[in-house]
């Protein structure tokens, strides 16, 4: 029986081998993988969470495939440390193993944050949903900050013309933001929710619903005007490169969604 070195030496790696379609192609890799992960918070705490992870890198013609076990070895190698501190550092291990010219990794988890009801004072932890989206190349990293932020919208068209009360509505605003520097995901929850009619919380007592309910009515939102209220704060910030912004609500009284975007590079 060969040992384990003879074992590898005569196994084959048709990886290797010629394609039969000499076509390079732009992502090889893996999806989808559950991995442990720790996300700086704003108040110079760790949140430790959950990420679903998707790694990739680019493969030249002359190769039929990639070793995919390399994508979670480099994840081990990494275990516990793995945070938006050190993407860059995945990223370029991942193009060192692969011979790569580009690589990806892409982190998407749920984020907490506390938040206090307005008037009870009474304390909840709120779920967003964020990611990081690194690539990296010759030309360095390419960063991106995803985040889909909850908020409450009241109907100006309806305020308008009814006699009691307007509908109103849960949406979401999901922000996709480029920068070289740090932008804090609280940063982005704090100006999608300014930018709505209400922001929303996961506990409220009786006098917290008559304040929100109050604030959204004082409030009036379209999609329209949100989406044009969170892009005109981006276009404040110097430290944004560009940025997509959508806004969707999910109507009350209608049997469709309304929703509005708008895409920096289109914009300017």
């Amino acid at each position: 029986m060969p040992d384990n070195h003879q074992l590898r030496s005569e196994l084959a790696d048709l990886a290797e081998d010629a394609p039969r379609h000499a076509l390079n192609l732009d992502k090889v890799g893996v999806k989808h993988i559950l991995y442990p992960i720790t996300v700086e918070e704003r108040g110079g705490g760790w949140q430790s969470t959950v990420a679903r992870v998707n790694m990739y890198v680019d493969l030249p013609m002359n190769f039929r495939g990639t070793h995919m076990s390399r994508f979670i070895s480099i994840l081990n190698r990494h275990r516990g440390k793995i945070s938006n501190q050190n993407l860059q550092e995945i990223v370029s291990e991942t193009r060192k193993r692969f011979f790569a010219a580009r690589a990806h990794l892409e982190l998407r988890f749920p984020y907490f944050i506390e938040k206090t009801a307005p008037v009870s004072g009474e304390t909840s932890l709120m779920e967003y949903r964020a990611a990081f989206l690194a690539m990296g190349d010759d030309d360095g990293l390419d960063l991106e900050l995803q985040i889909a932020v909850p908020v409450m919208s009241l109907c100006p068209c309806s305020k308008e013309i009814s006699d009691r009360g307007a509908h109103n509505q849960r949406s979401v605003i999901r922000l996709r933001v480029r920068s070289p520097e740090l932008i804090w995901i609280e940063e982005l929850i704090e100006l999608a929710e300014r930018s709505a009619s209400s922001p929303l919380y996961a506990l409220l007592k009786r006098e917290d619903e008559k304040y929100i309910t109050e604030q959204a009515f004082d409030n009036p939102r379209f999609v329209e005007d949100i989406v044009r209220a969170v892009a005109t704060e981006l276009d404040a910030d110097k430290r944004v490169q560009s940025y997509h912004v959508e806004c969707e609500n999910f109507e009350s009284i209608h049997n469709h969604n309304a929703y509005a975007s708008l895409n920096s590079d289109l914009h300017h």
